[in-house]
């Protein structure tokens, strides 16, 4: 019963390191991945292609073909995520049960359900695909789990859902008052268009989104007076928004050189006794930096601002004199930089990329407020420096003072 057990977690762990892998991680999982993503961009075209009748009549068998093997295979990945929700960082505090029950319940999880709605609905005697075409079309949100792009843009209308939703407040106020005034002007003239506000929103809605169909235009001089100034207000409605999005979109494009995401911090050991609220705190600290083979990171002799963290590659430690000159080669997983800074000193050693390497970069103060909201991570820094060298880390007493001052994430 223990083998069978230990067999278990172990296949649940190997499945989910396949479908979490990082862009650069295992081969199988690149592969699997790849796969994949084909079939997400197969199945859509063949969606779409499908709706010419010409080339459904002459392509239609085997266009059903790739339909049922993209829902076979979507459905065994759908089975297989579910399965191994419980190796999932903020589900690894729950029950099996539970864990499987919240990442069905999950935005993620709900996207991969619909994916694969089709064939159970098919099965239920449905047997005409194309009436689902719209839950066929829905597998481009499957693109958010392998686009860092998409995934920031998620982020960031995350972030600013306040200021997005004042602008929509803005606009709704907008459309009633230039409706209201147009159908007071123009709804004696026009009472096909302007006769009730209801019907005038339509053009207010038209006119300040700048799209302008034509098919509903001002008659009077009044009339025309009140839509040039909507027309003036639409650009301002337009770039409110806008502006928004895409300055905070830059934001976080220029703050991360690659995207920082649950399951590369799961993959620190540091890490993995915190709890998802901590873990989601750290996220939003950890600042990217991508090197390539021989780049310095940092030089023995300079200030310590920050602590790093291998994501990916290797890394290579120079140490000082004192210690005869000793290389440490650190793979994912490790980290580096911290001794320096809870000691306040400057660097002891050198470390360059040995290969393409992916950093993830913990600022100096938030180490300090990390370690005095968890002192177990102090105790595991101090277990595995000792084992580069006999100096064990202590915070001096200022750096203490500091964090237990309220430096907390």
């Amino acid at each position: 019963m223990r083998d069978s057990r230990a067999f278990h977690a172990r296949a649940r762990r190997y499945f989910y390191e396949i479908l979490e892998s990082a862009p650069q991680g295992s081969r199988t999982g690149r592969i699997v991945n790849g796969a994949i993503i084909f079939l997400i961009i197969l199945s859509i075209a063949t969606t779409v292609v499908e709706s010419v009748p010409q080339l459904r009549a002459e392509y239609g068998v085997l266009f059903r073909w790739i339909e049922y093997t993209s829902l076979a295979a979507f459905s065994i990945e759908y089975y297989i995520r579910v399965w191994i929700a419980p190796e999932h960082l903020p589900y690894r505090q729950m029950k099996p049960f539970a864990a499987c029950r919240a990442f069905v319940l999950s935005p993620q999880g709900i996207v991969d359900f619909l994916t694969v709605a089709p064939l159970w609905i098919a099965l239920l005697g449905f047997d005409d695909l194309r009436v689902l075409i719209i839950l066929r079309i829905l597998r481009v949100l499957k693109f958010a789990r392998y686009s860092s792009g998409m995934r920031s843009l998620l982020e960031v209308l995350e972030s600013e859902r306040r200021a997005l939703g004042a602008c929509l407040v803005i606009l709704l106020c907008a459309t009633l008052v230039s409706a209201t005034a147009m159908h007071l002007i123009e709804g004696q003239v026009q009472p096909d268009k302007f006769g009730t506000i209801p019907e005038a929103m339509w053009w207010a809605i038209v006119t300040l989104s700048t799209i302008g169909y034509g098919d509903v235009v001002p008659a009077t001089g009044l009339g025309k007076m009140v839509a040039s100034f909507t027309i003036i207000g639409g650009l301002v409605m337009i770039a409110l928004p806008v502006g928004i999005v895409a300055n905070a979109f830059s934001e976080v494009i220029h703050r991360r050189d690659f995207i920082v995401n649950w399951s590369m911090v799961a993959r620190v050991p540091l890490f993995s006794h915190l709890t998802a609220g901590d873990i989601a705190h750290i996220m939003q600290l950890l600042q990217a930096r991508q090197m390539d083979r021989g780049d310095i990171v940092f030089r023995r002799g300079e200030v310590a601002h920050s602590m790093y963290f291998i994501a990916e590659g290797e890394a290579e430690i120079e140490l000082g004199p004192d210690q005869k000159g000793r290389r440490i080669r650190l793979g994912p997983g490790h980290f580096f930089g911290e001794s320096a800074v809870l000691k306040r000193m400057e660097r002891s050693a050198t470390v360059r990329a040995v290969s393409r390497l992916r950093l993830l970069v913990l600022d100096a103060n938030d180490l300090r407020a990390l370690i005095a909201r968890e002192p177990g991570i102090a105790k595991k820094i101090n277990k595995i420096m000792h084992g580069r060298s006999n100096t064990p880390i202590e915070m001096d007493p200022a750096a203490k003072e500091d964090a237990i001052s309220g430096e907390m994430l």
